[in-house]
């Protein structure tokens, strides 16, 4: 009776979580509260490797208090290379569940499997693709971003979030960092996302909602300081937040930015966690200012410079080094945007605005496409019937190419090629994660002359509404066959369903596996895998 009272005192709402592992050692993480006072807590982590902590080979004390917001972290050292651990927190009769995690495999190693998660939004539905991923058999997870959102109640995707009891938490559009604190410990209920924790060791890096949609170095879109006070200020806040709640090991406890790290899996593959948000970005140009004439010469100036920076100086110092010093078989960029050439003419971006679905405004966008295609397809086959028209549609300096999303790599031209050119002038082979658009895509990564230096494998999200939401009256299968119609560097595109990307790498290939639902609205679903793609060493 005593322990059960002890157990109903002290609280582990949400479990464990194991993250960062090398070879040798994993970061430790959990919540622990006391129901009735603010005391802290001093807990005892054990790391065995059996289930019934027979045999500890790792053990120590750390506090859960109120100056972490009663999250509790932990190095734990002293691990041997590819085993699977158990793990644990307790007090005198107060225990946690019980998780399992894995360290970085030693040397030789023939195959990792990694399953990669991007975008998972806690009012747009249920978090089955992280349950999924463990009953899949994945060895560690990779999360790209967009871990949490930002938004109030009544914000993004939250159409269904009360029928479905998942009403954010604050309501208030989170700033501070109490309101961020809120935020992640909601997420962190969620049972799927607390079974994959408790399962998986994750590596996880942010993207923008972490803080602020569509964040750069020193602004974001969903930012306003008139209201919402110095932007500097949210930023403290948010990662303040996210590094109590994740399981990761801070690089630079001076500068919280700087979370780009490097993994290496036994020789097989290094994993290079970029940050592309707060440490280098430039201020996105947009579209509307290239379409403008009043600020088209000096947008496309901007975009276009050979300064423009997306990584920052160091970081991308930082990463040549890594890439050089590696041996290792495969040179992985775990990142957030995609990298690949995602890039429509003019006339089709004029014709076709995502913010805009009404019926006429779709019908110029599918009439756009066509006349485009149109003119494409004639040229392939007969070039002397183009029409006046289709030429122009074709010529470049007339219709222009630009990205459709110019918060990823193509508005940062010059810090791709320079990122690309670097891999390849050391000959490595480059595989790109990316997460961002809710979508899954596979491209080629070429330079601008159209050498190949890559290929990237991009997940859908775990729950964040992707295209079809927005190109409400294209069918699904047409909006894929229109994209890989324009984009020449395209391979494979689903923009329909969320799931989740499950990546095997083996010295003779970097396979990734699409594994997609039928839906997130509903505690009843199906997932299969929708395609699979293999870049060969």
């Amino acid at each position: 009776m005593a322990s059960e009272r002890a157990r109903g005192f002290i609280r582990f709402d949400h479990g464990v979580a194991s993250g960062d592992p090398l070879a040798d050692r994993v970061i430790l993480w959990t919540h622990a509260r006391r129901s009735r006072t603010n005391l802290p807590l001093v807990l005892r982590w054990e790391v065995s490797l059996d289930a019934r902590f027979r045999r500890i080979v790792s053990s120590g004390w750390v506090k859960a208090g109120p100056e972490t917001g009663y999250t509790a972290k932990v190095d734990a050292t002293g691990l041997r290379p590819g085993h699977l651990y158990f793990y644990r927190f307790r007090t005198l009769l107060a225990v946690s569940p019980v998780g399992i995690t894995r360290t970085l495999p030693a040397q030789g190693v023939e195959r990792v499997k990694l399953a990669v998660f991007s975008c998972s939004n806690y009012p747009a539905g249920y978090f089955h693709a992280y349950g999924q991923a463990v009953r899949a058999g994945a060895e560690y997870a990779l999360h790209l971003g967009d871990y949490i959102y930002e938004y109030g109640a009544d914000g993004y995707a939250s159409e269904d979030a009360q029928a479905l009891g998942r009403t954010s938490r604050p309501s208030n559009e989170i700033v501070t960092l109490d309101d961020y604190r809120q935020r992640y410990a909601q997420y962190r209920s969620d049972p799927d996302l607390k079974q994959l924790h408790a399962r998986l060791p994750m590596i996880a890096i942010w993207d923008d909602h972490e803080i602020a949609n569509d964040t750069w170095s020193d602004g974001a879109e969903n930012h306003d300081e008139t209201t919402e006070g110095p932007f500097s200020n949210r930023v403290n806040a948010a990662l303040r937040a996210y590094h109590e709640w994740m399981p990761i090991r801070t690089p630079d406890r001076t500068d919280l930015r700087k979370i780009y790290r490097s993994f290496d899996f036994g020789g097989l593959l290094s994993l290079h966690m970029l940050e592309t948000r707060l440490v280098g970005r430039e201020e996105p140009v947009t579209l509307l200012d290239l379409v403008n004439p009043a600020t088209a010469a000096s947008a496309a100036t901007a975009l276009a410079s050979p300064r423009r920076q997306m990584l920052g100086n160091e970081q991308l110092d930082w990463l040549s080094a890594q890439m050089a010093g590696s041996s290792a078989r495969w040179q992985v960029l775990g990142q957030q945007v995609l990298m690949g050439r995602m890039e429509f003419p003019v006339s089709i971006l004029q014709a076709l605005n995502p913010s805009d679905t009404s019926p006429e405004a779709q019908a110029a966008g599918a009439k756009a496409i066509s006349d485009y295609l149109g003119a494409k397809a004639t040229a392939a086959l007969n070039p002397a019937a183009l029409t006046p028209v289709q030429q122009a549609l074709l010529n470049p300096q007339i219709n222009p190419r630009l990205g459709y999303n110019l918060d990823a790599w193509d508005g940062y031209p010059a810090a791709r090629e320079i990122l690309l050119g670097t891999a390849a002038a050391m000959g490595k082979r480059l595989v790109v994660l990316a997460g961002d658009t809710h979508n899954a895509w596979h491209n080629d990564l070429t330079l601008m002359d159209g050498t190949k230096v890559g290929e990237e494998f991009a997940t859908s999200s775990v729950s964040s509404p992707g295209l079809e939401e927005y190109l409400v009256t294209i069918p699904p299968a047409q909006t894929a066959s229109i994209f890989r119609g324009v984009i020449d560097s395209l391979r494979y595109c689903e923009t329909a369903r969320r799931g989740y990307l499950m990546m095997e790498f083996s010295p003779e290939a970097a396979s990734g596996t699409w594994y997609l639902l039928d839906t997130v609205k509903s505690s009843a679903h199906a997932i299969g895998a929708a395609h699979t793609a293999t870049f060969s060493a």
